[in-house]
């Protein structure tokens, strides 16, 4: 690695995807340097990221792996059931209202997954504070706040520009800010995608009853309706609904949002009570064209914004971590320039597929789901039906979903690079 460069990586945006690469590449021994906007302590406000993420078997094991475990582990609520209903009218997930319903348990892959259950929620505010601290015991250099400027890509080395005009230089920068990515515009990389017109309003309810470690997906014509199993008896909401109504219900007040909850879920959720604030975030779907650029690549959101409903969003940005930087950790093992675009095509290769068509996955899943047309609907419930019948069928989905599938990075698999 050349001397004369700052750092060995430059990574734009300490978000999860983010920081969770620093942490991968420190250990494999590159030398990096994180930049945000936020400082860490803005990051972990409750009302910075009011959102609660289902974090896979393996990527869960990815982070223990990182040394965030005994952080997580208390606040990380097992989903041994998972129960896709599918429905014309609100009302019980727990009482399908038709044969359209698909059901998921872990004790079906347990001889695949050690036990593990079909994931853990877990508040993102929670993977933050772990992050943090884990960063914090870390070789990992954090600047923040501090903005990116612009970035200029050159033979050997590429150059980043900071807002307090500082100069940083290393073979590679990683964009890691999210689906405004600015490292992705000053590379060139242009997006493909689309707008829903919807949003997801997210609040954390406390539960009348206990949720027996179940996540439930209630498809409605509007759009999906998630109750998402936390600790200590609450569950995270996902409510989808179009932006004008979404805004509506974050602005109303405490007792007119429970109303409006109750009246259309109250027999499921049973006394529900919501505690803390409410957010809404859009819905959109945003893929960047290529994963890497010359001293250029792109990891998360900023390579692919994808619609929630499977709750795979961060498992993606998470597996792009943790293949990149065994791609660069090997590269730098072996002498190679890590920025390289031999050693970055590896990279591309090895996430464009799966991220390519776990994202048209998810949207057509929306597309099919978020109707009410009645030929549509049949096909569909005829198509629940026989996953439901086909246990080799439903078992692949769950390892699928569990992430233990195709060729994962070591990290998934519990091993340091």
């Amino acid at each position: 690695m050349n001397t004369h460069h700052s750092h060995d990586v430059i990574i734009a945006g300490a978000g999860l995807a983010g920081a969770s690469f620093a942490l991968a590449a420190a250990h494999g021994g590159l030398s990096v340097v994180v930049i945000d906007p936020q400082p860490f302590s803005a990051q972990l406000a409750p009302t910075f990221d009011g959102r609660s993420t289902a974090i896979a078997w393996s990527t869960f094991r990815m982070l223990e792996t990182l040394g965030l475990g005994e952080a997580l582990r208390p606040h990380a609520c097992r989903m041994d059931h998972i129960l896709v209903t599918d429905g014309r009218r609100p009302g019980a997930a727990s009482k399908p209202p038709s044969s359209a319903w698909l059901r998921f348990d872990a004790d079906e892959i347990g001889d695949r997954n050690g036990g593990e259950p079909l994931g853990y929620m877990v508040e993102n505010r929670r993977i933050r504070v772990a992050l943090a601290e884990a960063v914090g015991r870390s070789d990992v250099e954090v600047r923040a706040p501090a903005r990116v400027q612009s970035v200029q890509a050159g033979p050997g080395a590429a150059t980043v520009t900071l807002d307090d005009g500082s100069i940083l230089t290393a073979p590679l920068v990683v964009g890691a800010e999210g689906r405004g990515s600015t490292v992705r515009r000053a590379a060139g990389i242009g997006t493909t995608g689309w707008t829903y017109d919807q949003s997801g309003v997210v609040a954390t309810v406390r539960l009348g009853r206990d949720h027996g470690n179940v996540a439930h997906e209630y498809f409605l014509p509007g759009g999906p309706f998630a109750i998402l199993p936390l600790t200590d008896r609450r569950a995270s909401l996902v409510w989808t609904e179009p932006t004008r109504r979404a805004e509506a219900l974050r602005s109303a007040s405490d007792p007119a949002f429970q109303a409006h909850l109750m009246r259309r879920f109250g027999e499921f959720l049973n006394g529900a009570t919501p505690e803390g604030p409410r957010f809404v975030y859009p819905l959109s779907l945003e893929l960047a064209e290529q994963l890497t650029a010359p001293r250029v690549a792109l990891i998360g959101d900023a390579a692919h914004g994808v619609h929630p409903v499977a709750g795979q969003g961060l498992n993606m940005g998470l597996k792009d971590a943790a293949a990149l930087a065994e791609v660069l950790i090997e590269a730098m093992r072996l002498g190679e320039d890590i920025g390289s675009e031999l050693v970055l095509d590896r990279y591309a290769r090895w996430r464009r597929f799966d991220n390519t068509v776990l994202a048209a996955g998810f949207d057509a899943f929306v597309r099919l789901f978020s109707n009410d047309i009645a030929p549509v609907r049949l096909a569909r419930g005829l198509g629940m039906a026989a996953v439901n019948r086909i246990g080799p069928l439903r078992r692949a989905f769950m390892r699928e979903a569990g992430g233990a599938t195709g060729d994962l990075p070591k990290l998934l698999k519990g091993e340091l690079v």
